[in-house]
């Protein structure tokens, strides 16, 4: 636990946040800062499972903007667990759970992320106090202070190989 002195030269953040997660090709995401929450949740769908050299796998697609479906990312990551997750409701339900590498405030660290999807939830991903502990303060009253991120170069996540990212492109009608 950092002493008093230590926490007064922690960056400060909001509530709510703008953050990357390069590993996965997502350049940024809007995310609930909730020291409420033990764990962090990304907002996945289509999960297919798959084993690799005795490793499971997981590819998964996510909207990483909320209240839209036009951009879709897709990607893959392996298993490191799964576990029971209770929601705010009480609902417990059993997620994968993967390791990415986070940016907040341009420091990166890597943090566990259950997959969930969170199409009723208010935002796209959640990061739990695990996830920042020792590393960050939360000015609840205020938000976005991080800033917009800068767009991860196209088609490239942070390790500068090809990302897994596709937008829904429009249809056209031949005459």
């Amino acid at each position: 636990m950092p002493s008093k002195a230590q926490l007064v030269k922690l960056p400060i953040i909001g509530w709510r946040e703008w953050v990357q997660l390069p590993q996965l090709g997502i350049s940024k995401v809007k995310a609930k800062i909730d020291t409420g929450a033990r764990s962090s949740s990304l907002h996945a769908y289509d999960l297919k499972y798959e084993d690799r050299d005795g490793q499971q796998w997981v590819r998964f697609k996510v909207h990483p903007r909320q209240k839209s479906t036009a951009e879709v990312v897709s990607a893959e990551a392996p298993v490191l667990e799964f576990r029971k997750v209770r929601s705010s409701n009480g609902h417990v339900t059993r997620r994968p759970v993967i390791l990415s590498d986070v940016n907040v405030l341009g420091s990166i660290w890597q943090i566990e992320l259950t997959l969930a999807n969170r199409d009723a939830m208010g935002f796209r991903m959640l990061l739990g106090r695990e996830a920042f502990r020792g590393r960050l303060l939360v000015d609840c009253g205020a938000s976005y202070l991080s800033g917009t991120p800068k767009r991860l170069p196209q088609n490239q996540n942070g390790n500068g190989k090809p990302a897994k990212s596709k937008a829904k492109k429009p249809k056209v009608q031949d005459p």
